[in-house]
């Protein structure tokens, strides 16, 4: 097992090597640059821009070298911790990122948990129960989750929410507390707020998952083993709970994989619908200002949490699964 997770390990290094690499040329792979889109909106406004001037405001960006040397220094400069300076933002990346993480975070953690506290039960009851009134009624629920979009429903909430209310449910706390440190009545006023995202996010994330627990639950009843120990006079519940749940969990475990970039990234499109001040709409003004340093690091930090995560899942999964761990 030991040997297992260092060989896993040590496949991360090269694969950072890799991930870094791509993630600068396919920044760099648009037309142009943000000094080209700064450039074009001084000249939408009317003011002449110079050679000397683009010569001077390609020094002070860094754009007058070659990209290998931007790379390497993006590169040593990111293993210092430091994600280099938004031009648009014209803020280092590490205070842009460090004002919205939190907040990205408590959300993506919450509505993860939420998830599984959900999914979970409902999931073991409509496949030890199957064809019953409750399966249907969990099934019924769960195809609405999945082929709704998660923003459709999110505006739909916001409008039921103001025709009832008369106030606007976006953003994740009032106009008063922008900017304003943390107190109790801030984190109230925020509570008032979260519970739309969280709603939206655990209709349309439990739908998938309880799905996937639900069937492999089943398939798991119908295997020889299962009738063999209930032949033996096994208790159902001791039966359950021993073999198929704990195979039936595997989909939960693989999570974590993608869980991490999760936390990090948010729930971008959602987040953009109601306004709230996560990483994923930053990444996105990035990546249409061309902000490579900024949507580098947002990118490459994703990735880097996307391998953690495959890490983390694939030594729970040998942990939980004796055939993945007999394999080894």
């Amino acid at each position: 097992m030991l040997q297992y997770i260092v060989k896993r390990t040590l496949v991360l290094i090269p694969l950072l090597l890799a991930l870094s690499i791509v993630v600068f040329i396919i920044i760099q792979l648009p037309p142009g640059d943000y000094l080209t889109t700064y450039i074009n909106q001084l000249r939408s406004t009317g003011m002449e821009v110079t050679e000397d001037q683009i010569k001077a405001l390609e020094a002070r960006y860094g754009f007058d070298q070659p990209m290998y040397m931007q790379y390497l220094k993006w590169m040593k400069n990111l293993l210092k911790g430091d994600m280099g300076y938004s031009f648009v933002y014209n803020r280092p990346v590490n205070a842009l990122v460090g004002s919205r993480l939190p907040a990205t975070i408590a959300i993506s953690l919450v509505s993860t948990i939420l998830i599984w506290l959900i999914a979970f039960p409902i999931g073991f009851y409509s496949a030890t129960h199957k064809y019953s009134f409750g399966d249907y009624a969990f099934t019924g629920i769960s195809f609405f989750g999945v082929s709704v979009p998660e923003f459709l429903l999110a505006i739909l909430i916001m409008y039921l929410y103001f025709l009832v209310t008369r106030k606007y449910a976006g953003g994740l706390y009032s106009d008063v507390y922008a900017g304003k440190p943390w107190t109790w009545d801030k984190i109230v006023d925020m509570l008032k707020h979260v519970w739309i995202p969280l709603l939206v996010i655990a209709i349309t994330g439990t739908a998938g998952l309880f799905k996937t627990f639900r069937a492999n639950l089943l398939d798991e009843l119908g295997k020889p083993y299962v009738k063999t120990a209930r032949a033996k006079g096994v208790s159902n519940m001791r039966l359950l709970i021993k073999y198929p749940v704990r195979i039936a969990l595997i989909p939960f475990i693989a999570t974590v994989g993608w869980m991490l970039p999760g936390l990090i990234s948010g729930q971008t499109v959602l987040s953009m619908v109601l306004s709230l001040p996560t990483v994923g709409p930053l990444l996105i003004t990035a990546l249409q200002n061309q902000d490579m340093y900024l949507a580098g690091s947002i990118v490459f930090v994703m990735g880097l949490m996307a391998m953690i995560g495959t890490l983390v899942s694939d030594i729970l999964l040998a942990v939980t699964d004796p055939r993945i761990r007999n394999s080894m």
